[in-house]
């Protein structure tokens, strides 16, 4: 198709009105680098033409787009092998004025300041006398950011009953204004033909012929207009040139007839809330499940609360409030809402897992809104969110976030990468207007006026489409607080979700309910390494560990960052970061805590077993959990203490021997999921209660809670060896070393009894594939070391005399080689410096003389000793 046939199609489509009422106006873009670098799949407004951006149901502007860049056509003929026309909006201005002419079109004209539209109207009632111009609108830049205004000004265009409209508000405004208020205009076509109107007003002269027909009209124009045109055709063009070619491909239609978007249905939904405001209750439809997590947030709970009733008048909302153990009364506080469903988690569990724990009140078909309890739902913030939900079919919608004073929160961010990550580390908060890709937060006061796609955004507010909330499933609990929501937006782009920004929602973030402190900086700083680790190569996570390590040495001096620089460089510290910790009233819990059984091996064990069960006590007692210790060979009075806790079953096995305990117990047990749990080994409900309800859920077979060494009142020398083993990635990943573990019915029957053998997590850890297990992020449990080094030497000599055991006598799919070279790399990779290579080396130490003792076999006739640590068994 060339000039004239596009030409003839665009200015019969501008004569008739069948297109408006029927399909919505024509908008005819003409598209070049810059188009690209907007609008194309690294671009800000990517897929946002494409989509319904007009809030009224006055019909979707029906796209067409036009070849004018020279690259774009050279691009378009490699990849079709035929001669593609180069139709510059330049080039069809004056026939299609002449068309409209001929047939009488009422012609219009946005954009361009008032003198530039003064030398307009003289040149046009000079060289074109029976043009009939409906109008031309300048409006002032500030006033394109007002819907009301524009609005106010498509009523005016449509009042002069323009056809043709010429729109010349610059890239990407003019495409981003007609796509929301075209079809407002009564336009049958609009021209998205940026510099056309001061071609037109004589203003700026058209380059020669000469440099057209060469491509070379860029350097005309920036030759004209150096501070203006600088950046985009020297900064963000030559990207564009290069994703054009890397990622360009053929479509189904390339026959040069020209293609148009389909119409999109217009969807309906109903506006049913509740007249009161009242929240719906569960086994109700909702619409919209409100999820908040609260971590002493008393005071945030009546602004947030009214807010949520105003909107629970237009659609069906339920609000569940994951309360993460809060010591300001909250929890009291929230009971005067009767119709909020209130989720004790039982300890400060973080920001993901208390997302985690609300959202199971959710159906299948009810979106989610995850919600901070610091923001304030301004009116119509959650209906605007949900429409455009339903209308794009998006994936998440996020709201327009302003800070307390009122002005816009710059919310949006770019996935981080080592470049943006260095500029923010350089730059800071300085530069706003920098290269994108050294910036990790879009400070563009453009993107906050438009809906469109997003990479991530901040937390404070997201509404999920209900099947992809059950597609992405649970929260990374890994993430305690910072950059659970980098990984969940992730997690949604590569499932293909589109991530929407609505500005119409809005929505006022205080920003204090997590607080500020060195400690949460140093949190932050952490869980980006952390993130990095997760979705990159190490060389890569060890390049952006590096900038996080720049940017904390660049700010060491301020006061809330004073010890970051120290905690990012040393991961040993990264354990006592603020993390997961469990309520001391147990009570909290019991109403939905999940069942399951917990089995407790005891051999002389009445100096901790009463530490050990207390904690667990009003679980056994309610019924909730099954309770089992086995007693097994025991000539103290560990089953005297078991047997005066209320719940708790005690038998009694004859044999001292761990394996015919836990037999023995699963034998008596009825209940599945299973946590065996060593009788010196505290856990609280609320990790056992993670570990249960991640269990029940049938993906994986086998868990164990998150641990931390506890190696207070140790030796100089054990304290060394278990700082040495804290930096091995492994010991991070495995079953054993927590002295607790989890099976489902279906793990267990992989190895079905447990053999007569020592090491009994490890032959589970052995039993399982990597995929089948899993660490679950809870309140830590705390692992007594030994305190001298022969307690030490003790228990690493059982250990790989167990390893041993595995070897020669355990079933087939678990004998295999210890991962000693393993090992040994981590072990090297964690030296950094004299203080860690003397961690190394004691580490080695004992693990060489223990398995040389392991291996030694016993003097015949002497029975083989069961080596116990008694150091760190005391009341």
């Amino acid at each position: 198709m060339d000039i004239d046939d596009v030409v003839r199609q665009i200015a019969s489509t501008a004569e008739g009105d069948a297109v408006v009422s029927n399909t919505g106006p024509l908008a005819v873009i003409s598209a070049n680098l810059d188009h690209i670098a907007h609008f194309g799949t690294d671009g800000r407004w990517f897929d946002t033409l494409g989509d319904r951006l007009c809030t009224d149901d006055s019909g979707n502007a029906q796209w067409l787009t036009l070849l004018d860049g020279a690259p774009l056509v050279a691009e378009a003929n490699r990849l079709t092998g035929r001669s593609w026309p180069r139709l510059a909006g330049s080039d069809l201005i004056g026939p299609l004025l002449d068309e409209a002419e001929a047939r009488g079109t009422v012609v219009g004209f946005l954009g361009g300041t008032r003198l530039i539209q003064r030398l307009l109207s003289r040149n046009l009632t000079r060289t074109r006398p029976a043009l009939i111009v409906g109008g031309l609108w300048s409006p002032d830049r500030s006033a394109l950011t007002d819907p009301e205004v524009c609005r106010d000004l498509a009523e005016s265009i449509k009042a002069a009953q323009v056809q043709l409209l010429v729109v010349g508000l610059g890239k990407p405004r003019q495409e981003l204004w007609i796509a929301e208020y075209g079809p407002l205009t009564g336009a049958n076509v609009l021209l998205a033909f940026g510099a056309v109107v001061d071609f037109l007003a004589g203003s700026i002269g058209r380059a020669p012929h000469w440099a057209s027909a060469r491509g070379l009209e860029w350097v005309w124009r920036l030759a004209l207009e150096p501070r203006r045109l600088a950046r985009r055709y020297l900064i963000d063009d030559p990207p564009s040139y290069f994703h054009m070619r890397r990622n360009s491909s053929l479509s189904s239609a390339a026959d040069g007839s020209i293609q148009r978007e389909g119409h999109r249905e217009t969807v309906h939904f109903s506006d049913e809330g509740t007249p009161d405001g009242s929240f719906v209750a569960i086994g109700d439809p909702a619409d919209v499940v409100v999820c908040i997590v609260t971590y002493n947030s008393s005071a945030l709970l009546d602004p947030l609360v009214a807010g949520l009733r105003g909107e629970a008048r237009n659609l069906r909302l339920r609000v569940v409030v994951a309360e993460n153990d809060s010591s300001d009364g909250t929890l009291e506080a929230l009971s005067k809402y009767p119709d909020i469903i209130v989720v004790p988690t039982g300890g400060n569990l973080g920001y993901a897992a208390g997302i985690n724990a609300a959202r199971r009140f959710a159906d299948r078909d009810e979106a989610i809104l995850v919600l901070n309890p610091d923001v304030r739902v301004e009116p119509g913030a959650i209906r605007s969110m949900y429409r455009r939900l339903v209308r794009s079919g998006a994936g998440i919608v996020v709201p327009q976030l302003l800070e307390s004073d009122g002005s816009v929160y710059p919310s949006l961010r770019r996935e981080p990468t080592i470049l943006n990550a260095l500029g923010d580390a350089i730059l800071g908060r300085r530069l706003p207007n920098r290269p994108w890709w050294l910036s990790g937060t879009d400070y563009d006061p453009e993107s906050y006026r438009h809906p469109h796609r997003f990479q991530w955004a901040t937390g404070a507010a997201l509404l999920v489409r209900a099947d992809l909330a059950e597609q992405l499933g649970d929260w990374d609990e890994q993430f305690f607080l910072y950059s659970e929501e980098v990984d969940y937006f992730r997690r949604a782009r590569a499932a293909g979700a589109g991530l929407w920004f609505e500005p119409t929602a809005r929505m006022t973030h205080w920003r204090g309910g997590s607080g500020v402190s060195p400690e949460l900086n140093a949190l932050m700083a952490v869980n980006r390494i952390r993130y990095a680790r997760k979705y990159h190569s190490k060389p890569y996570a060890s390049g952006y560990h590096a900038v996080v390590v720049l940017s904390e040495a660049l700010r060491w001096a301020k006061s809330d960052r004073r010890g970051v620089l120290r905690t990012v460089l040393d991961e040993c510290t990264w354990d006592a970061l603020p993390g997961p910790t469990a309520s001391a009233n147990a009570a909290q819990v019991l109403e939905r805590f999940p069942r399951g059984a917990v089995i407790i091996p005891a051999h002389n064990e009445a100096a901790v077993i009463g530490r050990t069960l207390a904690p667990l006590a009003s679980l056994a007692a309610s019924g909730r959990i099954e309770l089992i210790v086995a007693c097994n060979g025991c000539t103290d009075s560990t089953a005297d203490t078991a047997a005066d806790f209320d719940g708790i079953t005690v038998i009694e096995v004859e044999e001292a021997s761990k394996t015919a305990a836990l037999n023995t117990a699963d034998a008596h047990a009825s209940l599945w999921p299973r946590v065996y749990l060593d009788a010196d080994i505290t856990i609280s409900p609320a990790a056992l209660g993670m570990m249960l309800d991640r269990l029940e859920r049938g993906d994986v077979l086998a868990a164990r809670p998150a641990f931390r060494y506890n190696s207070s009142g140790a030796s100089f020398m054990v304290r060394s060896y278990y700082r040495a083993r804290r930096r091995l990635p492994s010991t991070k990943q495995a079953l054993w070393g927590a002295g607790v573990y989890g099976l489902t019915e279906a793990g267990h029957a992989r190895f079905g009894q447990f053999p007569s053998v020592t090491a009994d997590d490890l032959l589970v850890e052995r039993a399982l594939a990597g995929v089948q297990k899993v660490i679950v992020n809870t309140p830590p449990v705390s692992v007594q070391t030994p305190r001298t080094p022969e307690s030490l030497m003790s228990i690493l000599t059982r250990n790989y005399r167990g390893n041993a055991e595995l070897e020669s006598n355990g079933p087939g799919e678990v004998v295999r080689k210890a991962h000693t070279r393993q090992t040994l790399r981590e072990l090297l990779a964690s030296i950094r410096g004299p203080a860690t290579a003397f961690d190394a080396i004691v580490y080695a130490y004992f693990t060489l003389r223990a398995r040389s003792k392991a291996s030694q076999r016993p003097v015949r006739g002497e029975a083989e000793a069961w080596e116990r640590d008694e150091s760190s068994r005391h009341q």
